[in-house]
């Protein structure tokens, strides 16, 4: 081999022959008439932020004359050209997949087991290829065999407007679980935005960033498989559309609220009857902002009811927002609403009277006798009484001991009084003071609701005794 320059280092550009490329004079001759045979290669690495990606090897075989540094040069300005776009490529491939993590991360896997409804849905984010969008839907359950059904929508899409939808849908989450009405539930949420909101103003005076949560939209709807009864509240959101068994197809008069972080106006709930098998859409307004579409156009799909519910609201979604690219989220949630068998609920009005507490735990063990569930007596009992008497000792008026055979058994003493019971810790001296900690012991979970007219204590207990507990929740 010839003396040739000093090796390039790693990561730079570099031509020369070899003695495998060095053609002879008769090599030469015979590429004439034959085949080429490469003589001259110019190797550059493909760079891209400090980073090689790998290596494009150019080979010269039909001219005799070799590489120069001019072809070098433009062999290093392509591969520069080149590495650009492998590494945006590769960039946008990874930053894609954590979206999709996000994405997945902050919407239902999955609707949560429960008896009040069977649910659907089917979400389509404005940029398919991201699968990101702010737009969210959720199943909740609740105390009392009920069920909470959410529907949401942020202001935008990609990323940012993801994140935004999953703070939002944590804090509705949460909110719930306090057992509290659509119309308070909204006005806390509202709250929440607000001041999440001025905190980032004021960590941030100079920022530029997007709306955030403010200008969200929600709608915050509560089934109650054994009333039959569905009271929903919204925060500039579109109403649902409620489909009776006849197939009827109605839009309820739901005051629209305010959207979220606006402040001011008040939130109002409306309380809507539903027959058994009635069909509630709830929807964002992206699935009905195409051409010919609207609310007659998501009318006239519901009354399409030959399908089951999940190929249904597929069905739905793929009519009304078919085209690319799409211009807004959609989503739609569908539920077809059970009613809790009469058989499964039991309930008693008592007077408030200490010496109803053993009548109270009769009638409960004795109910569960009839439901088979006699192994559990003994805890529902010890439930039953705590929970009686703390009605008849601080509470007024007249008391009703209702119980529920769903997933769990859920055990629930209705009184007059706004006063929630605290859950404490009896020092070995005290008298009492243990019948709540002993509740939160032998039951999955426990709570207080609150009503128009005072106060639900209630208790879930696994149908199988020996499950065990969740971690207790209190009021």
């Amino acid at each position: 081999m010839p003396d040739s320059a000093p090796p390039p280092e790693f990561g730079e550009a570099s031509h020369e022959p070899t003695e495998a490329l060095e053609p002879s004079a008769a090599d030469l001759s015979r590429t004439r008439t034959e085949e080429a045979v490469p003589h001259t290669a110019i190797i550059v690495p493909i760079l891209a932020r400090g980073v090689t990606l790998g290596v494009t090897t150019f080979f010269r075989s039909r001219r005799d004359e070799a590489f120069d540094e001019d072809d070098l040069r433009l062999a290093e300005e392509l591969v520069a050209r080149a590495a650009v776009c492998l590494d945006n490529a590769r960039r946008y491939t990874r930053e894609r997949a954590a979206a999709l993590v996000l994405q997945r991360s902050l919407l239902p896997h999955g609707v949560p087991p429960q008896e009040a409804v069977e649910a659907a849905s089917f979400y389509r984010p404005a940029d398919e290829l991201s699968g990101l969008g702010g737009d969210w839907f959720d199943v909740i359950p609740l105390s009392g065999a009920r069920v909470a059904l959410v529907v949401g929508e942020v202001l935008g899409h990609g990323i940012e407007a993801a994140a935004t939808m999953g703070q939002l849908r944590t804090a509705v989450r949460t909110l719930a679980d306090l057992d509290l009405s659509p119309e308070e539930l909204l006005a806390h949420l509202d709250d929440l935005v607000i001041q999440v909101t001025q905190e980032g103003h004021e960590a941030d005076p100079g920022g530029v960033s997007g709306p955030g949560a403010v200008g969200a939209s929600c709608l915050y709807a509560v089934y109650d498989p054994v009333g039959l009864r569905c009271e929903l509240a919204s925060a500039g959101h579109l109403a649902p559309a409620v489909v009776t068994p006849d197939g009827t197809v109605a839009f309820p008069d739901l005051p629209p609220g305010p959207a979220l972080g606006l402040g001011g106006l008040p939130f109002e709930s409306v309380d809507l009857p539903l027959e058994e098998g009635s069909v509630l859409a709830f929807y964002t307004d992206g699935l009905i902002a195409a051409p010919g579409a609207g609310k007659e156009g998501l009318r006239r799909a519901l009354t399409e009811r030959e399908l089951p519910l999940d190929q249904l609201c597929r069905r739905i979604v793929d009519e009304l927002a078919p085209s690319r690219p799409y211009t807004d989220d959609a989503a739609l949630l569908m539920v077809r609403t059970r009613r809790l068998a009469a058989s499964h609920v039991a309930a008693w009005d008592l007077p408030a009277d200490p010496a109803v507490v053993a009548r109270a735990r009769l009638m409960a063990a004795r109910q569960l006798g009839t439901w088979g569930l006699e192994e559990l007596a003994f805890t529902t009992e010890l439930v039953v009484s705590e929970l009686v008497t703390n009605a008849i000792r601080h509470a007024a008026g007249p008391i009703r001991l209702r119980l529920i055979l769903e997933r769990t058994l859920i055990c629930e003493v209705f009184d007059a009084s706004s006063t929630s019971p605290h859950l404490r810790h009896a020092r070995t001296t005290d008298e009492g003071g243990r019948g709540l900690f002993l509740i939160s012991q032998f039951t999955r979970r426990w709570g207080t609701r609150y009503t128009a007219e005072g106060k639900v204590i209630w208790a879930e207990q696994p149908l199988d005794p020996d499950d065990t507990p969740a971690r207790t929740s209190g009021d």
